[in-house]
């Protein structure tokens, strides 16, 4: 017989860690899909009008990413108003929620969309174009949940909008 509790076992996790581990990757995963909601939003629309006006490369990937922001931002300041936060609070909720998700889901996006060769002058008719805006908002998606899985777990990113949720 030994002095350890029941639920210990020779360095293994206890049922307890395990199911916060998981609510972890849980709530990374809600977080990143918010995040890849505005992301997506503002990176097609960018992208399309970009596109569509025949934008050059830099003009397209800097529209399509301050729009990413914009509505990445507005999709968590809007239910923080709703919450009855003030304008100037709801707007550093956001900054502190999703700023670094936000940036790392347009690197990698943008990043892919560039290194796929002709993705960005294929056009809107092109498969090759939505094809590759889809695969890059993916692989983002799956490269920013670790991230968010971090800043949850410490308290930051998502974790501050989460006092604000009913």
């Amino acid at each position: 017989m030994t002095d350890r509790p029941a639920h210990q076992h020779h360095g293994h996790e206890t049922t307890d860690e395990q199911q916060s581990r998981r609510e972890l990757t849980r709530s990374a995963i809600s977080a990143t899909s918010h995040c890849l909601t505005g992301c997506a939003i503002g990176e097609v629309l960018g992208m399309i009008i970009g596109t569509a006006l025949g934008w050059g490369n830099l003009a397209t990937i800097v529209l399509a990413i301050a729009l990413a922001f914009l509505f990445g931002y507005s999709l968590t300041i809007v239910p923080v108003l709703r919450a009855g936060v003030g304008l100037g609070a709801a707007i550093g909720v956001a900054f502190a929620a999703d700023t670094l998700s936000i940036t790392v889901m347009e690197i990698v996006d943008n990043l892919f969309m560039v290194l796929i060769p002709g993705a960005m002058d294929a056009g809107l008719t092109s498969w090759l174009f939505w094809l590759s805006l889809a695969a890059s908002l993916a692989i983002a998606f799956v490269l920013t949940v670790p991230v968010n899985r971090a800043l949850i777990g410490r308290g930051k990113g998502h974790a501050v909008v989460h006092q604000y949720h009913h």
